[in-house]
């Protein structure tokens, strides 16, 4: 585990293996940013122009690397660019794109802008976050360890980076379950983690198995579950303060592998969806890090834990299933299976008197197909929450943007033998129909937010920022931040 600390030190003098230095663009080229003000003198004024040289303009996301040969202590100078202007989300991404890069280097020292507790944290988060690596089951040797060492530069006190070190904690918690393969993390294996990570992080973790779920009426988990010899969990995370006036709670779904079920998915679709419990995953992480920064608020998460296969006692499309809310759902398609152990989630949820539910989850396709790779889409049955979400996303650096859920598309889940269908007839708009079916969980009263990161929580493409290829953590951080706003109320 990479390890982060505070240093006043002059970066010119500095004992470290490399030098992390952010650039801005100018009319004459790169110029050093804050906190690197005394590098160019040490380089006699040319460090500026050596990096011109090798095409360096300081533009957001690019890097360089140069040898100091011994103009300052340190052997590598890492050049990383932060735009014409930069926030806390540019030095996140600055440090991370660096650190990762210096993958087989022990010690980096991070000489970013950090004048404020701010600044600070953000360069020490994205330090930590770039700096991760999943290697558990390689042998060959042959994989660069990451960082081992990061330190920087900054007058702030220690406290700055403290949360950074409890946020970095909590989504590589995640990112590590969302890459584990299926054979190792099947529901009851899932749980089995959170009852000993959570226990250990001061939350109370109580898990019920499938005839727990079977006797209880969760029939949505059990239709889910039925076909795969794994059965589901349903685990509960609690935390409470002392101080605490509002309670959050958090669903998440937790399909440890979906293969789509008898409504089988072609292979070029199911080679990532160990990636599917990607929302449980958020949201366990999400209570470990409330615990351990102590916030003053009540939170609890549901883990809707299933593994959807095909199988002779699996569920057909057609079936029909008993939710836990006690309103009856036609199975039209068992590929649309992450709304049906998250119904049951919202509707326990709610008996825990809450001021907010929000459910994550990788649950459409046709998230990504409306907004892409990166940004989750935020749903609600109240627009202020909406809104409310959204913001604490992008505080976090986590892109979200708010979607409606129309009226007019509630027609389309009528089913002639059931309460509710569990698919639209109609392909468009998938992603707002999803969300329309969880409101018909959600009690009145009840106010609710629904995120649906099936493209964040994975990328299958090249790594970028402090965003590593495979489990990303996504929206870890900012169900972290939407209970501290709720702990300042």
């Amino acid at each position: 585990m990479t390890t982060v600390r505070l240093n006043s030190a002059d970066p010119v003098s500095l004992d470290t293996d490399a030098l992390i230095v952010g650039f801005t663009t100018g009319q004459d080229g790169p110029t050093p940013a804050a906190g690197a003000e005394s590098l160019d003198a040490a380089f006699g004024g040319k460090l500026a122009a050596s990096l011109g040289a090798v095409a360096f303009t300081g533009k957001s996301g690019e890097l360089a690397k140069l040898p100091t040969f011994g103009a300052v202590t340190a052997p590598l100078l890492v050049a990383v660019g932060l735009g014409d202007s930069y926030d806390a989300e540019a030095l996140r991404r600055a440090a991370g794109a660096a650190v990762r890069s210096l993958a087989g280097t022990a010690r980096a020292a991070l000489a970013l802008p950090a004048a404020t507790p701010e600044e600070a944290e953000a360069v020490a988060l994205g330090g930590l976050l770039g700096a991760y690596s999943f290697g558990r089951y390689r042998t060959t040797g042959d994989q660069k360890e990451p960082v081992a060492e990061l330190t920087v530069l900054s007058g702030q006190p220690g406290s700055a980076v403290e949360r950074a070190q409890v946020l970095a904690a909590s989504v590589t918690l995640v990112r590590d379950l969302v890459n584990t393969p299926p054979s190792d993390l099947w529901p009851a294996k899932f749980a089995e983690i959170a009852e000993q990570v959570g226990g250990e992080a001061g939350l109370s973790v109580e898990v019920l198995d499938d005839k727990q779920l079977r006797d209880g009426g969760y029939g949505g988990l059990i239709g889910v579950g039925q076909g795969s010899v794994n059965p589901p969990r349903l685990v509960r995370l609690s935390y409470t303060h002392p101080e605490a006036t509002k309670t959050l709670t958090y669903v998440g779904k937790g399909i440890t592998f979906d293969s789509g079920g008898l409504s089988l998915k072609p292979s070029a679709a199911m080679d990532w969806m160990k990636s599917d419990m990607g929302g449980a995953g958020a949201v366990f992480g999400a209570l470990v890090g409330i615990a351990r920064l102590g916030l003053p608020v009540n939170a609890v998460g549901y883990l809707c834990l299933a593994e959807n296969l095909p199988s002779g006692t699996a569920q057909r499309p057609s079936d029909v299933i008993h939710s836990y809310s006690g309103k009856t759902v036609e199975v039209l398609d068992t590929d649309a299976e992450g709304r049906l152990v998250l119904m049951d989630g919202i509707a326990r949820a709610a008996e825990d008197d809450p001021d907010l539910i929000v459910d994550v989850a990788t649950l459409t396709g046709a998230q990504i197909v409306a907004l892409g790779w990166r940004t989750a889409g935020v749903m609600s049955n109240d627009d202020a929450v909406r809104e409310l979400v959204v913001e604490a996303a992008g505080a976090a650096g986590e892109n979200a943007w708010g979607m409606p859920l129309p009226e007019e598309l509630r027609k389309g889940l009528d089913s002639p033998i059931a309460d509710i269908a569990n698919l639209h007839p109609e392909r468009f708009g998938g992603m707002l129909t999803a969300g329309i079916f969880l409101k018909e969980f959600v009690p009145d009263g009840v106010r609710w937010a629904h995120i649906d990161m099936a493209g964040p929580a994975f990328n299958k493409g090249e790594p970028y920022g402090y965003i590593p290829k495979g489990g990303t953590g996504a929206v870890t951080r900012t169900l972290i931040g939407l209970a501290e706003r709720h702990a300042s109320i």
